[in-house]
């Protein structure tokens, strides 16, 4: 699978945590940064995942800043993704089965290394659950990103 991840400079260890990881598993990765503590906008690394998964160059995108929330705002932006910020392991799966998010975002303040593995890993394996209600509310969001609800 194709996944592009970006940070900022409160994220750096968390990232490549991930990075390493999705590696690992055979996913190929592409690493928007940053690649150093010097401070930088979170916005920047943001749009560039969420614009890969709007294009298409990337099947889904993880996100992570010092709370997560700056990341998810901006993914959620950009047309076409479904960001999710996550703290636990039962939102991992809930936000791919009932939402079917495209995108991840985690809190390098709040998630240690082994849960948000444990998170990223949870969100890669599930799958959404196509149910009716949860198709019906996911292609209203597509609707209304299009002008049409």
């Amino acid at each position: 699978m194709h996944i592009s991840i970006g940070c900022d400079h409160s994220a750096l260890e968390l990232k490549a945590a991930i990075k390493e990881y999705l590696e690992s598993l055979g996913h190929e990765v592409k690493d928007y940064g940053t690649f150093s503590k010097d401070s930088c906008d979170y916005v920047d690394f943001g749009i560039k995942v969420a614009e890969d998964i709007k294009n298409g160059r990337a099947e889904k995108g993880i996100l992570v800043c010092y709370t997560g929330i700056g990341m998810s705002i901006i993914a959620n932006k950009v047309k076409g993704v479904r960001c999710a910020l996550v703290n636990s392991l039962e939102a991992a799966i809930l936000t791919r089965e009932h939402n079917d998010s495209n995108c991840l975002a985690l809190s390098a303040k709040f998630t240690p290394v082994p849960n948000a593995l444990e998170i990223v890993k949870a969100w890669l394996e599930t799958s959404f659950s196509n149910g009716e209600r949860h198709t019906r509310r996911v292609e209203k969001i597509k609707e209304y990103e299009e002008g049409q609800l």
